[in-house]
């Protein structure tokens, strides 16, 4: 009689991964609509330094946010590896800017780990931990989070005064 692993495995989630600045991240994949290549987007709105402007996606209008420029790595023209991934997230539609998309990664809770130094503090409260599958290393987000960093600042600020 052979004896099988009847431990139930914790609950999985699905990441979409994705490069930039020379890192991989990972963000919850539930929350994107579609991905798309940066050249393919109908832009009319000039570039800010991270709002990248305002584009066309199947006829919803959006704002891009282009993460190279958050990281500080910009290149001046897109290159053919350009990816933007449209968000639906709590508050909008919007359309993120990255060096490339890779997959889309089955990470367990026992294969997320929290990231050292990040525990507690509200200026990162938008990673999730650090997700390990397959020799890889994925720095997960919370989406919704980094994308209202700016918005909370802002309110912070009003509040202040």
């Amino acid at each position: 009689m052979q004896t099988t692993d009847t431990q139930p495995r914790s609950a999985a989630m699905e990441f979409l991964s994705f490069q930039l600045g020379g890192q991989e991240y990972g963000l919850e994949f539930r929350k994107v609509q579609e991905l798309r290549v940066l050249k393919s987007l109908e832009r009319f709105a000039a570039d800010g330094d991270i709002i990248g402007g305002v584009v066309v996606s199947r006829g919803v209008i959006m704002p891009i946010v282009d993460m190279r420029a958050a990281t500080g790595v910009r290149p001046a023209t897109p290159d053919p590896l350009t990816d933007v991934i449209i968000l639906q997230l709590s508050s909008c539609v919007m359309g993120m800017v990255v060096d490339g998309v890779t997959d889309v990664v089955t990470l367990h809770s026992d294969q997320i780990s929290p990231i050292a130094g990040a525990d507690g503090e509200d200026e990162v409260d938008y990673l999730i931990g650090l997700g390990e599958a397959d020799g890889r290393r994925l720095i997960l987000v919370d989406i919704d989070k980094l994308m209202s960093i700016k918005r909370r600042v802002a309110e912070g600020a009003q509040q202040a005064a």
